[in-house]
């Protein structure tokens, strides 16, 4: 993709990625990109650059609108490798360019790159630069995600370079909010927006409620966000504002989401009597298969729903492998609001639904107890216990969902 005028001289000149699937760990069906900005000002300043393996698409870019020698400054908003991981080849272009970044910044690039012959400086929430008709604003946002974390505001142009607020791992041909929608829909580009939310932005609630209300304090007109992966809100950078102060308060679906998995079928047995009895209460209920889903969905599922059933076979008197990895990736992201509950089934010996109830006190969920175990296979007794299990969460949720 060839470079896009996003204001009068401010251009992405960044690359897509439409084979990537796997993002450390988080699955990415639909590629992502890596954005990044050029100012053609009195100083030319180019505002991050992409991930390795990248840096020719990006200087291409660069080239056509600017000899990449007349690049005054360079802006390091995050110094994550999909973000920063194409200086050194920048840099080759650009030895005397001033470099931009946070202090944590500049201790973190040291560490990837022998940085001894590059200009620095360090820059702090408030402090500005001006590139000749524009005043760039730089707000630090330590452990969104990294501790280096800043944005850029753009005064003059209204625009945020959001680094990876705001993002969402999308590779498209459409560039701004208002083209994607066009092509495909406003719910999916929001539910690109909850995936990334979950998956990277989750422990970090309380600090996005509060790096947005010091943004909204210091009185940022903001017509435009472009953040560092996906599309840039041009329609409607309002909207996706809003979503994000919803998802740090922990507004969420009145839903339920299952995620279990099976050995012998046993435990994907008990699941059917509990949705039809979740059902029954009128709440909508999604069923997620460990193994036959990617770890990231079904962290998005959990982050979609108000309360989680978590279905878990027993092996080896703990719970099943695939159960137990998702509690803990789970837990790594610390999630909040939500109520949890558990069932199961076993042969000669329980355990692994009383270790689930322990991995969501340790996480600090709301729970329902006690949870429902069945051994070897469910009667037709144990399916309606299994039903009336499903009834009772399911009015424990709605109770819960009304606190917010």
């Amino acid at each position: 993709m060839k470079a896009v005028e996003i204001k009068p001289d401010i251009y992405w000149v960044g690359a897509i990625d439409w084979a990537v699937r796997d993002f450390h760990g988080y699955v990415t069906p639909n590629g992502t990109t890596y954005n990044n900005y050029l100012i053609v000002d009195e100083q030319v300043t180019l505002l991050d650059v992409v991930k390795h393996g990248f840096a020719e698409t990006t200087i291409s870019n660069i080239k056509s609108i600017i000899d990449p020698s007349k690049i005054v400054n360079l802006v390091i908003n995050h110094i994550e490798p999909d973000h920063a991981g194409s200086i050194d080849k920048i840099m080759e272009l650009i030895p005397d360019t001033t470099i931009h970044i946070t202090e944590k910044g500049k201790k973190g690039l040291d560490r990837y790159f022998d940085t001894s012959g590059w200009k620095f400086r360090i820059v702090r929430t408030g402090d500005t630069l001006n590139t000749g008709k524009r005043n760039l604003v730089f707000i630090e946002t330590p452990m969104l995600h990294w501790p280096d974390s800043m944005m850029t505001y753009i005064k003059e142009d209204k625009v945020l370079i959001s680094q990876d607020a705001f993002g969402q791992h999308y590779a498209s041909a459409s560039r701004f909010d208002d083209d994607f929608i066009t092509c495909f829909s406003g719910s999916e580009l929001e539910d690109a927006v909850k995936d990334y939310y979950a998956n990277i932005l989750m422990p970090f609630s309380a600090l996005i409620k509060s790096k947005i209300e010091e943004i909204q304090k210091l009185g940022f007109q903001i017509d435009m966000i472009a953040p560092d992966h996906g599309i840039i809100w041009r329609k409607s950078p309002s909207k996706v504002l809003n979503m994000y102060l919803d998802m740090a308060k922990g507004k969420t679906d009145l839903a339920v989401v299952i995620i279990y998995d099976t050995m012998w079928n046993s435990t994907e047995q008990m699941a059917l009597p509990i949705v039809q009895g979740i059902k029954d209460e009128g709440i909508e209920v999604k069923v997620i298969k460990l193994r036959a889903t990617p770890m990231s969905v079904a962290i998005k599922e959990f982050w979609k729903s108000r309360g989680c059933l978590i279905g878990t076979p027993t092996l080896n008197n703990i719970m099943f492998p695939s159960v137990a990895e998702f509690l803990t990736h789970l837990r790594g992201l610390r999630p909040k609001n939500r109520i949890a509950g558990a069932f199961g089934s076993y042969g000669w010996g329980g355990g692994a639904v009383k270790e689930a109830y322990e991995e969501f006190k340790r996480m600090g969920l709301e729970v329902m107890e006690p949870g429902i175990q069945v051994v070897y296979r469910a009667s037709s007794e144990d399916e309606r216990k299994c039903y009336e299990f499903g009834r009772e969460f399911a009015k424990k949720v709605k109770e819960y969902h009304g606190r917010f």
